[in-house]
């Protein structure tokens, strides 16, 4: 009984000192150095009619027309104004539709402002229902806290598996395939403009991260990315979570690049291999040049794949 309550009280100071350790996704931010004031918003055109806009956070794809504006993903409060600013440069005017591809702060934390502008806010359902909870993301090297998102910064529509819009003289869809980044991640394509939106599920500026304490799974994100594959033809525009516009081929070997990495961390725990022997063994190390620290991938998907 003694050993029983020293575990349980070693349990609650862990609980407590990973409570305090958390911060703000305004306080990470800062700690990396990001001005927000300082920020400009570079526009690309990538088909008539769509652009991405890079700012700081993810991606957002930009779809102008007849019927008004379409955007995928919002970024932080701050840049809000930004985005606006943009649209307008491009000759939109408000935003009727906003669509998440996923709950993360860098992603959704521009919907409230959205919201009360009156936007309608779309995503996947599982997404929807993280934003309504306190979250931690755990980076591992910080503990980020998301607080509930306030009601008007909250998707008002939701789908589960499959959605389309008509919309600017095209049908766009939004498909789930499943957990993969997080567990209601959401890839938006653009059949007449021929381009999709892939949200963190691609990320071509790094490795990926996978939120695993939260639902998400190494394995889910080579899934989702096949079928979305299987979904689009080989001359298709791929808009990345982070990182430049991308094309098919590039998809490809980032799946296949995935694969192999699982393939080589899922034998090294086979064999019994802690984390620090699987960092150890550099499974990443040909594209550790390219694609930057891998430290990160390997922590999350150590977890995913021996949960």
């Amino acid at each position: 009984m003694r050993k029983i309550i020293i575990s349980c009280a070693s349990l609650f100071i862990c609980v407590v000192v990973q409570a305090q350790n958390t911060i703000s996704p305004s306080e990470l931010m800062s700690g990396r150095g990001v001005d927000f004031a300082a920020a400009e918003i570079r526009i690309e055109t990538v088909a008539p009619g769509l652009h991405v806009l890079f700012g700081i956070g993810g991606n957002v794809a930009v779809s102008i027309g007849d019927q008004g504006v379409l955007a995928v993903d919002d970024q932080f409060p701050a840049m809000v104004p930004k985005i606006r600013a943009a649209i307008r440069e491009l000759g939109g005017g408000e935003v009727d539709f906003v669509i998440n591809t996923h709950w993360h702060f860098d992603h959704t934390d521009g919907n409230p402002l959205f919201g009360m502008g009156g936007s309608w806010i779309v995503s996947q359902a599982n997404s929807r229902q993280m934003m309504t909870e306190r979250q931690v993301v755990n980076l591992t090297v910080d503990l980020v806290e998301q607080l509930p998102s306030p009601p008007e910064g909250l998707p008002t529509i939701t789908y589960e598996d499959r959605m389309q819009f008509h919309f600017n003289g095209e049908q766009i869809d939004l498909l789930h395939f499943g957990p993969a980044h997080t567990t209601g991640d959401t890839a938006v394509i653009f059949r007449g403009h021929n381009a999709v939106h892939m949200g963190d599920v691609f990320n071509n500026g790094g490795y990926p991260f996978i939120d695993a304490d939260n639902g998400g799974g190494l394995d889910g994100v080579i899934l989702f990315c096949e079928a979305v594959l299987r979904e689009i033809s080989e001359d298709m525009i791929v808009i990345p979570g982070h990182g430049p516009v991308a094309t098919y081929a590039d998809l490809v070997d980032y799946v296949s690049m995935l694969r192999t990495i699982r393939e080589r961390i899922a034998m090294l725990i086979a064999g019994g291999a802690t984390l620090d022997e699987v960092i150890a063994a550099r499974p990443t190390a040909e594209w550790d040049a390219i694609k930057g620290d891998p430290i990160r991938l390997l922590d999350r998907a150590f977890v995913s794949l021996t949960r």
